[in-house]
Parts: C-alpha cells; structure tokens; sequence
C-alpha cells in the first residue's frame, strides 16, 4: 500500500479551504473510534494505574525515578509514532499506554511529592486542557479526531491526550477521596457518566467532537478505579489481586486486541470517509 502526501487545502468548519499546515498525509494518525477504541482505551488507563504504583512500589525507583523512566519511554514512541505515515495499531496503542502511565504520574507528583491539593490540580489541568483544545482550534478549526494528518494536528492531539489523563487521575482521586465510594462505586458512577454522555450525544444531540473528548477524560477515573478495584489489598476494598498480575492481565487483552486490529484493520479510516466526516 502506498501512503501519499499532499498540500490540497481542505474545508474548514465554516466552509472555507482551509491552508495545510505542512504536507498533510493521505491516511489519518489515529484508529477510528469503535467498541475496540473504546475497550481499548479503557484497558489502558487501568494498566496507566497499576504499572505506574507496580513501578513505584516495587521496583524501588520512586515518584521521581518512575516519571523520568516512564516519560524518556513516551518520547522515543512519540518520535516513532510521528514519523509513521499513517496509522499504525502497536505504535499507536503503545504511545497511549505510555501516555497514561506519564498523566498518572504528573498528577502523582504535583500530589505527593509537591504537596498540590487535587483541588487545585484538578482546576489547573482543566484550565490547561481548555487552552490546548482554544489554540488547536483557532489554527486548525476543527477538534475532530478523523483529522489527524498534519505534524501540526497531530501534536496538539498527543498533548491533549496527555492533559486529559491527567485531568481524569486528578479529578478521579478527587472525587474518590471526597465522596469516599471505595473502588466499585466509583467505577459504577464514573460509568454512568459516560452513560449519560452517550445519551446526550445520540438522543439530544450534543455534539460529536465534544461527546467524544468528554468520554474521553472520563474514562481515566473509571479505569483507574477498576484497576485499584482488582489490584489493591481486599482489606481496602479491592479483589487483592496485586498490581502485577492486574497489569500483566490488561496488557496480555491489549496486545491481544491490537494484534487483532493489525491483522483485520477494522479501525482504520479510509480518507475519503476522514474528508466527508470533516466536511
């Protein structure tokens, strides 16, 4: 197959063509958004979790050791990821892994090691990841994930994706801790909310682009929580089923899927479909 590159401009949200941000590629960067996209996703925010406590806890690295391990990881795939021409299942998956881990640990850091109450860390991420998706849209016009073809919109993804980990970690602990549901209750409630995100998206109309980002973020408190649900001690609350057979479980489901996808391409964009949904 054969990936191509092109400088044609494309309609912009208000109709107008819209000047390419550098070659724009034939193929989006990112998977289609399926059942597998979302299970997927899932399953990783939860191995983010228990990798990122296996590592602390038992490797003896520490907070700081696991962060600088953990983000030079993110950077070789992140260049990885970049220079692929189109989307590319194990690259992508493994620099979302990695992405997961990283968010856990930022909001882990501003929280145990500098003391930030999630109050404030909660707010600060949220502002943060409002600027990102204001200035991706003011120079891109569109927040769509069926876009990612251009270095440009591609970076303003990945680093939207990492803010909403880290937004979901801080506001996940945040609503843990205050409510004090223990881990299966706040895995219903974080449920039930991207049940009522969905909901409004098919039966009121919200919007597609925002439904999706709002799912997003909210899918990092419920793997978390069904993450610390299976791994932590039962007198805590969990199954006790320790972090490393939580995370070696997970991450054997992931490779599984991902093989699969590889193999079948079932998430994969076709670009006159990625033309007419930006359209």
């Amino acid at each position: 197959m054969t990936y191509e590159t092109s400088d044609t401009s494309v309609p912009t949200a208000s109709g107008s063509p819209a000047a390419s941000r550098g070659h724009r590629l034939r193929w989006n960067k990112v998977p289609e958004v399926t059942v597998y996209f979302w299970v997927i996703k899932v399953l990783c925010t939860t191995v983010g979790e228990t990798a990122a406590d296996l590592l602390n806890d038992k490797a003896g690295l520490g907070l700081t050791g696991v962060s600088v391990l953990m983000s030079a990881l993110l950077a070789v795939v992140l260049v990885v990821q970049f220079r692929t021409t189109a989307y590319r299942a194990g690259v992508y998956w493994l620099a979302v892994a990695l992405i997961s881990v990283v968010g856990t640990l930022i909001s882990d850091n501003l929280t145990d090691n500098m003391g930030v109450p999630l109050e404030t860390s909660t707010t600060v991420f949220a502002i943060v990841l409002a600027v990102v998706f204001a200035v991706w849209y003011r120079r891109e016009r569109t927040l769509s994930i069926h876009s990612i073809d251009t270095p440009s919109r591609e970076s303003f993804y990945w680093l939207a994706v990492l803010f909403t980990f880290a937004l979901g970690t801080a506001a996940g602990d945040l609503v843990s801790e205050r409510m004090d549901l223990g881990y299966w209750l706040s895995a219903v409630l974080f449920a039930l909310a991207i049940a009522a995100v969905a909901i409004a998206h098919f039966a009121l109309g919200l919007d597609a682009v925002w439904s999706f980002w709002i799912a997003y973020i909210l899918t990092r408190p419920l793997g978390a929580s069904v993450g610390d649900y299976l791994s932590q001690p039962t007198g805590d609350g969990g199954l006790g089923l320790g972090t490393v057979v939580t995370s070696a479980l997970f991450l054997a489901v992931i490779l599984g899927l991902v093989v699969y996808l590889s193999v079948t391409r079932k998430d994969v964009i076709e670009p006159e479909r990625a033309a007419r949904q930006e359209a």
